[in-house]
């Protein structure tokens, strides 16, 4: 029985998340396996992956090949390279101690790496909502300059209206004497 460590699709159309699965290679994509072993989720920023790390190595060093896309993920998490280390041992290459030793560096840097990442995303991101807001108040700052000039000429306008229409009001108070009331 050919056996493969695959992706199951699931989640809706557009919105894709995968289970890490051990499978006959002939079952369908979605059908039958014979363990989950980790689940990825490509819609994060970075891609959150997590997988039962003693069970991913216990399947390949049974012999199980992972696909690419799980070869990539599986050597992310550094299932791969425990493998490598581990064989190392059984040939006398290398003792446990070392082995231990190079994957927990190994490890230790792979952490700092997505750590400065996330903080990296993190910064790019205050950036540019800093540079939206900037972008905001220099719109919003030219529209109130605008509607202030407006409101200005239409203040003007409005006080020369008042004042020709004052001096209307005086030179026919000028030219029409006012009627005197009769006396009874």
């Amino acid at each position: 029985m050919p056996v493969k460590i695959r992706l199951a699709r699931h989640g809706k159309k557009g919105y894709a998340y995968y289970s890490i699965v051990v499978a006959d290679s002939r079952a369908p994509r979605d059908g039958r396996f014979i363990e989950k072993i980790g689940t990825y989720n490509p819609n994060t920023n970075p891609a959150q992956v997590d997988v039962k790390f003693d069970r991913a190595l216990y399947w390949i060093q049974t012999g199980a090949q992972p696909t690419d896309t799980c070869r990539t993920l599986l050597s992310s998490k550094g299932v791969l390279l425990k493998d490598h280390l581990l064989r190392g041992v059984k040939k006398n290459a290398l003792t446990e101690a070392q082995a231990e030793a190079k994957f927990n560096e190994w490890l230790k840097n792979k952490e700092n790496k997505i750590n400065a990442a996330k903080e990296s995303n993190e910064s790019k991101k205050k950036a540019d909502a800093a540079k939206r807001l900037e972008a905001e108040s220099k719109v919003k700052e030219a529209k109130l300059a605008e509607l202030s000039k407006k409101k200005a000429e239409a203040e003007a306008a409005a006080k020369a209206e008042a004042e020709a229409a004052s001096e209307a009001t005086e030179a026919q108070a000028t030219e029409a004497p006012a009627d005197e009331p009769k006396a009874e």
